[in-house]
């Protein structure tokens, strides 16, 4: 690779996994292109692990193109690094000086066990969307297109909330280590369209409901979460939500017992 060649020294979270204590090991890496990603930096540090007969360092990655949201790390605090809306492994070594000392860790969340080393357990996430984040429709020939008009407002909106790729950021940087922003932002995809109005109030509860079981914690209104978000989702898709949420329980509350009388 071309470009400016940096020496960093790495300071890189190790854990066996979710009972092991956890350390920071440190490790020098030397003659790192400013042109490489931040995870072909680590896939250079892994090479050299593995030609000494070390333990190389477990992380998680998959398109390596800011997509699929499983690349997520904290780097000297900060979920997915120093740049605004970049995700891990879309982040270039050109954001780093040389000589700089560069700390990486999980992201931290009760309901994101660590598995090994940087890698976490996402599944949380898989399971609120599978509670709701889905519509029902029937089978056979799918309607026109055109048939189901929607404002530009609303698809505009919707796509936004579509741009959530799951990677977890919102939840590591929220003091509470709410899901909330994820969880808006998929409430409102389906919300806001036609196709996902029949379950729409029955939708939000249910995925609420299985955040609170997953052990996340509750929005308080940090913001974090939108400074933070690669993809730039909006807090409003949270107060939305939370519209919806409020209906759900006034449409849905059980029926008051008879106070009894002759």
């Amino acid at each position: 690779m071309s470009g400016q060649l940096l020496n960093l020294t790495l300071k890189v979270w190790r854990q066996k996994n979710a009972q092991d204590v956890g350390h920071f090991e440190t490790y020098q890496a030397k003659g790192i292109s400013t042109d490489m990603s931040f995870l072909e930096m680590l896939d250079v540090i892994n090479e050299e692990l593995v030609k000494g007969a070390q333990e190389p360092i477990t992380m998680d990655h998959d398109c390596r193109e800011g997509i699929c949201g499983t690349c997520g790390i904290v780097i000297n605090g900060r979920p997915h690094g120093p740049k605004e809306f970049t995700t891990t492994c879309q982040l270039h070594m050109r954001s780093f000086n040389d000589g700089d000392v560069i700390t990486i860790e999980p992201f931290r969340a009760k309901a994101f066990p660590v598995i090994k080393d940087l890698m976490i357990d996402r599944s949380a996430m898989d399971r609120i969307m599978a509670a709701g984040g889905y519509i029902t429709a029937p089978t056979g020939t799918p309607q026109d297109a055109n048939a189901l008009p929607v404002s530009k407002t609303c698809a505009d909106l919707a796509m936004d909330a579509a741009s959530c790729i799951g990677c977890g950021a919102c939840v590591a940087a929220c003091p509470n280590a709410s899901a909330m922003l994820f969880l808006s932002a998929k409430v409102s995809q389906l919300g806001l369209l036609p196709q996902g109005q029949p379950e729409r109030l029955t939708r939000v509860r249910d995925m609420i409901a299985q955040m609170d079981a997953e052990q996340f914690g509750t929005c308080t209104n940090f913001a974090e979460c939108e400074a933070i978000c690669p993809k730039s989702v909006k807090l409003e898709h949270i107060a939305r939500m939370n519209r919806d949420f409020i209906k759900s329980g006034i449409l849905h509350r059980p029926p008051q017992a008879s106070s009894g009388g002759a």
